[in-house]
């Protein structure tokens, strides 16, 4: 994993991204967005900076960029949410922006069915805020309640690479009335708490819909020693997994050979997990033994290839010996009680 990775505070390693575009955020409103739009803002990749790169507006830039302000009052922009969620922290990263960075912000939150209007009841959840050029500026967030959009104020004017907004998805396990759900899926809460390798990356192997490249799962580097690689899952909810999908969509030269699934029940435990914990996965519950792969292709696993098991909540996806995947999904009911 990065150095970012591995410096992200507690709140963004335990957390996804409710501002995610790849996972369905949308962007709604901005006050101006003369020299970049608010939807680059949102893109799950980090910013990049092309040095000879111009438009008709000037210097093109990788984020959300308004113009310089000549009059009183400041710029603001308001951003859907993927899935209605609790909020943990922030990044409000200014990545290249040196020179027309906003020296400060703070952040609105709303819970609304409907966009926001001139009548939403906004609530301050983070105050005003001080920045600094091209740097992530990560804030913690001490509100409970579920919001389903955000307000960025910048002060007064200028350019935000990406706003990430760290939270955990609200699942309201009443409307789902025993039915089977995606227990992975990152829009109910699952994410990715350990992983052997990501060289290539990892964070859109829970994602929606199928993967739209090969850059768009999870892909290790080449092995070049004895064992294999994997992923550890939390799931959304405690529940029973029933059936898998294990999408290799355009991996064709390097999807791996084989793969299966091991489960356990660390209850209330294991919000990040230990050194021990990831050790011990390797003696985890089979509920998938070993099943071949071939290139670009949607696996389904039913009822004759999953084995019964209890309610988990953890699930480690191996892959034999390495390679790319990019979709998993584990369906299952949610436990009760």
């Amino acid at each position: 994993m990065s150095n970012l990775v591995e410096e992200l505070p507690a709140f963004a390693r335990n957390s996804i991204n409710l501002a995610s575009a790849g996972l369905g955020a949308r962007p709604l409103f901005a006050t101006d967005e003369f020299f970049a739009p608010l939807e680059r803002m949102l893109n799950d990749a980090p910013a990049v900076f092309y040095p000879e790169k111009f438009d008709d507006h000037g210097k093109w830039m990788d984020g959300w960029e308004t113009r310089r302000r000549r009059s009183n009052g400041h710029d603001y922009a308001i951003i859907q949410f993927a899935a209605p969620g609790t909020i943990a922290g922030f990044d409000v990263d200014t990545a290249h922006f040196t020179g027309n960075y906003p020296p400060a912000c703070r952040i609105d939150a709303c819970n609304s069915t409907s966009e926001p209007d001139e009548t939403t009841k906004w609530t301050e959840v983070l105050g005003l805020s001080q920045l600094g050029p091209s740097a992530h500026h990560f804030f913690t967030c001490a509100s409970n309640d579920v919001w389903t959009h955000v307000r960025l104020h910048i002060h007064p004017d200028g350019g935000v690479a990406r706003l990430r907004v760290y939270g955990q998805p609200s699942l309201d396990t009443s409307t789902i009335n025993g039915s089977a759900v995606d227990l992975a899926s990152s829009l109910l809460g699952g994410r990715i708490v350990a992983m052997s390798n990501a060289h290539y990356g990892h964070q859109r192997l829970l994602a929606p819909g199928r993967g739209v490249n090969m850059g768009d799962g999870w892909e290790t580097r080449r092995r070049r020693e004895p064992g294999n690689d994997w992923i550890i899952v939390k799931l959304a909810a405690r529940g029973t997994i029933e059936s898998a999908i294990v999408d290799t969509a355009h991996f064709k030269g390097n999807y791996p050979d084989a793969c299966s699934i091991q489960v356990a029940d660390l209850g209330d435990a294991g919000e990040s997990l230990d050194e021990l914990v990831v050790a011990s996965s390797m003696f985890w519950e089979e509920i998938l033994p070993q099943q071949k792969l071939v290139a670009d292709t949607i696996h389904e696993y039913g009822q004759n290839q999953i084995r019964q098991n209890g309610a988990v909540t953890h699930a480690r996806f191996n892959i034999y010996p390495d390679g790319g995947v990019s979709r998993v999904r584990l369906f299952g009911k949610i436990a009760r009680g």
